[in-house]
């Protein structure tokens, strides 16, 4: 499995901080095509985390004291959008957050850190042995307190679902059935999702594709 951010910092397409390139241990493609429900004109969201140099983890080893002086500018993800790959003509939504904001929100039961965990197989876009061990245990980031987060994204996809502010597709859409169909998945997607981690302790993204298509 070849890296699709290395490849693309090397084509000078993206330009991340220099130390992502070769510190990236895990990318999945996430988005519809996790979730088994994605169509030729989805759009391919590859999330993933990268492990910085240790003395952007620990500032004190460049001799920085936290709230005094010059203080070094830490990181916590890399992003960027409409990433155009004219070798594929593939089209990119990037997110490779550093390992210890990565961990926070998967502790958090966040859903989407949570999703790019328990992505099928066939949606590992690179992986290395470290991302394979982060992986292999999953399970442990799972808590109870998945119901409230899952909740609350579920909510504030319900209240886009009632949003007139649409243009396009989705504004004819909204004027024939009276909602955007695209939040309602959204919002039934999470409370299965929910429903599946406190049941089972466990997570298969596509269980309900055909239910969610």
């Amino acid at each position: 499995m070849a890296s699709i951010i290395k490849k693309l910092t090397q084509s000078q397409i993206i330009r991340p901080p220099s130390f992502v390139e070769n510190s990236t241990q895990l990318e999945v493609y996430m988005g519809s095509i996790a979730y088994g429900v994605s169509s030729d004109v989805s759009d391919i969201d590859i999330y993933g985390f990268c492990i910085p140099p240790k003395d952007l983890i620990f500032p004190h080893l460049r001799g920085v004291i936290p709230g005094f002086g010059r203080q070094v500018q830490s990181f916590d993800q890399y992003q960027q959008h409409h990433v155009q790959d004219p070798s594929s003509g593939s089209e990119y939504d990037i997110s490779i957050y550093g390992i210890v904001k990565y961990f926070q929100l998967c502790m958090d039961n966040n859903p989407n850190m949570i999703d790019s965990l328990f992505v099928p197989n066939r949606c590992i876009a690179f992986m290395t042995p470290i991302g394979s061990m982060v992986r292999d245990n999953r399970h442990i980031f799972l808590h109870k307190g998945c119901y409230a987060k899952y909740r609350g994204y579920a909510y504030s996809q319900l209240h886009k679902c009632r949003s007139k502010n649409r243009v396009g597709k989705r504004k004819a859409i909204i004027e024939e059935i009276g909602f955007d169909v695209k939040f309602a998945y959204h919002v039934k997607r999470l409370l299965m999702q929910v429903e599946q981690i406190l049941m089972e302790g466990d997570l298969d993204l596509e269980r309900n594709r055909e239910d969610l298509k």
